[in-house]
């Protein structure tokens, strides 16, 4: 056996970035791709070459499988590592490096094969001895097969893709009125992120908990478990934080569940890294059921590394070269407790929406390496940030919306808990919104800390994390902000400033009047504003009411405890203009996320009614419809499917019927 000398890494991110660490830490060169849109991302920087594999678009880029295996032959890689995402569970990948004499550094192609089916995955599983979820059965259902099927089975019921995996693509559908535009818009979804729209359903649970053992196999027949992930919290199916161990699980029903996985693994032949999920009722753990088996690393894969002190990554790429395993179960030890919160491009304000930008100022809490996990655990608690963020970054529509994770560890979870929230208001994007600050609040919600999660949780009590004001010290600060940058600098001789170009309201027999500003935060009124203090470069300061508030700063964003606005000027004179123009007011339509049109429904001249689907706006693989807000008439269409549109952008105008309240407001 023989270590590589050199690795492939199919993916972007902030997961190249991980990889690249770890291939350091083993003296192997790391050989990054990237696309035009990564061209000065953090993951090429860091890598010890890099190679461009097309344009901005994922199918041109990393989706491409001709495109990889060329940058592997050219850069003289010997392995791939796939990352997670893009064809990190793609079968025909896998093949296809086999086939071109490169070592997969995952799964054999047939586990991969037959785990990517969700369907055929269920019923191997459930012949090892393993408990399934009730649902479908057989593949390529027909639109209304799959409706039968559900009102067979009884509602709710959660519709997946059989392909891919991640939440993407699932619909969660209670009313059976709507099963033929949920199944619609499942079949664009999955076809969009995984080329595959077959579809399975499933009986839904209701207050379910989502718990995911971590399992390890090398070549040689051997197969363990590192216990338990919780990922009970998730909003649209979508993980947000994760923590090792469960609360819910005592050791009796984790050496079961952890059986169960390590039987699920051996059913498929199962090689390397990997993840079998199962969904738990809250009020009986030990009756829990196999959801599906993810044939890679998972995005919370740290939370275990922190526990066990073992480096996933390391053991994937060893036993990709052949290694054994050195240690059996019995010598899996779990220490402490750890807990990973997903930083994603995302404006809680917006309703979630996907957001996007260029990275003005970026402070990440104090990044761990691989190569400390046992000194993070020595130290008794610790915080490590796994990013492929960098200042200058553009976060745009076309990859994924998580940007970052930080991860927490401690003794207990009590101890990793605060130091994560901590850690999250010690975070700072300004220029691209995201979640940070909501999951700061998420993590101190009584349920959180109490333990009493359910995948529904996040979803039940999320307006109330949500604080959809705007502080006054926000444009308080923005006020400061611009008057200092209004002040003229000392030009004269001995730094004299001509008195007359200080912006102080002072004037020729009067009273000084204070400076404001019109300012406003997208989503929200404008405010007339005034304000002065501690202006520096990075940061602001500014007392209100006897209290001091200090913000980061970039540009026209400012930030404070993992929150951030993008406080712009406003000008009453050409808003009354806009709206004098039809445009800007209540009928216009505006892209409620950077993204790019993929249906439009309707033409100029269409009467439409009132929440009348009229667009479809995509961006990082989820879709948004953009309904008319009242009935009238389409007047104006300014785009078309494959239009690429900005956060805010008026996409059409609908003007009211005649006569009617909105015509006459």
């Amino acid at each position: 056996m023989k270590m590589f000398d050199s690795v492939l890494i199919a993916n972007r991110g902030e997961i190249a970035v991980r990889v690249i660490r770890t291939l350091r830490e083993l003296g192997i060169r790391s050989v990054a791709v990237f696309s035009d849109a990564d061209a000065d991302a953090r993951h090429v920087r860091e890598a010890d070459t890099a190679v461009r594999i097309g344009p901005a678009a994922a199918s041109e880029s990393y989706l491409s499988v001709e495109r990889l295996l060329d940058a592997a032959a050219r850069s003289g890689a010997q392995a791939v590592h796939p990352g997670y995402g893009f064809l990190a569970e793609n079968a025909a990948f896998a093949q296809a490096c086999t086939d071109a004499g490169l070592v997969f550094i995952g799964p054999p192609a047939s586990a991969i094969s037959l785990m990517g089916d969700k369907i055929r995955a269920k019923a191997t599983v459930q012949t090892a001895g393993v408990p399934v979820v009730p649902g479908s059965s057989g593949s390529g259902l027909t639109d209304a097969e799959l409706a039968a099927a559900a009102r067979d089975i009884g509602m709710p019921v959660l519709l997946k893709p059989s392909a891919g995996g991640g939440g993407k693509g699932m619909h969660l559908v209670r009313d059976a009125d709507l099963l033929a535009d949920e199944i619609a818009s499942a079949r664009r979804e999955a076809r969009s992120s995984f080329g595959d729209d077959t579809l399975l359903v499933e009986r839904w649970i209701d207050r379910p908990r989502h718990i995911e053992i971590q399992v390890l196999a090398d070549g040689h027949g051997n197969v363990i478990h590192l216990a338990e992930r919780e990922c009970s919290l998730q909003r649209r199916h979508q993980k947000i934080i994760e923590e090792a161990p469960s609360v819910l699980l005592d050791p009796a029903t984790r050496a079961a569940m952890g059986e169960a996985a390590v039987q699920a693994a051996r059913s498929c032949g199962y090689a390397g890294a990997g993840t079998v999920e199962f969904i738990v009722p809250g009020n009986d753990p030990s009756s829990y059921y196999f959801m599906e088996m993810n044939t890679r690393l998972q995005v919370e894969h740290p939370v275990t590394e922190l526990i066990t002190g073992i480096d996933l990554v390391e053991w994937q790429v060893r036993v990709a070269a052949g290694e054994q395993l050195p240690f059996t179960q019995q010598d899996i030890v779990l220490t402490g407790h750890a807990v990973e919160a997903r930083v994603c491009a995302e404006d809680p304000a917006r309703g979630f929406l996907p957001s996007g930008g260029t990275v003005l100022s970026l402070h990440e809490p104090q990044e761990w390496g691989s190569p400390l996990l046992e000194r993070i655990r020595e130290l008794g608690g610790g915080v490590r940030t796994d990013s492929g963020l960098s200042e200058g970054a553009e976060v745009g529509s076309l990859y994924d919306p998580m940007l970052s994770k930080v991860i927490a560890y401690g003794p207990d979870r009590a101890t990793a808990l605060r130091k994560l929230r901590a850690a999250l208001a010690d975070t700072v994007t300004l220029g691209v919104p995201t979640n940070a600050g909501f999951l700061r609040r998420l993590l101190a919600h009584p349920a959180v800390v109490a333990g009493e999660l359910d995948t529904g949780l996040v979803e039940r009590e999320a307006d109330g994390l949500v604080d959809g004001t705007v502080p006054p010290e926000v444009y308080t600060a923005a006020a400061a902000v611009r008057r200092a940058g209004a002040a003229p600098r000392p030009d004269g001789p001995g730094g004299w400033t001509d008195p007359f170009s200080v912006p102080s309201g002072w004037r020729l027999g009067g009273t000084a009047a204070p400076l404001a500003h019109w300012l406003r935060v997208p989503g929200h009124e404008p405010v007339r504003a005034e304000g002065e203090g501690r202006v520096e470069p990075r940061s602001v300061s500014v007392t209100v009411d006897g209290t001091v508030h200090t913000f980061h700063r970039a540009g026209d964003w400012l930030g404070r405890d993992g929150d951030a606005w993008h406080v712009q000027d406003h000008d009453p004179v050409e808003a009354t203009l806009d709206a004098a123009a039809g445009r800007g007011g209540a009928g216009s339509l505006t892209a409620p996320m950077p993204g790019t049109v993929t249906v439009v429904k309707v033409a100029t001249g269409d009467e439409v009614v009132a929440g009348q689907g009229l667009l479809v706006v995509e961006a990082m693989k989820m879709e948004h419809l953009i309904t008319a807000p009242h009935a009238g008439t389409v007047t104006e269409l300014d785009v078309k499917p494959g239009t690429t549109v900005a956060m805010d952008q008026i996409l059409a105008v609908v003007t009211p019927a005649a006569g009617s309240p909105q015509e006459e407001s």
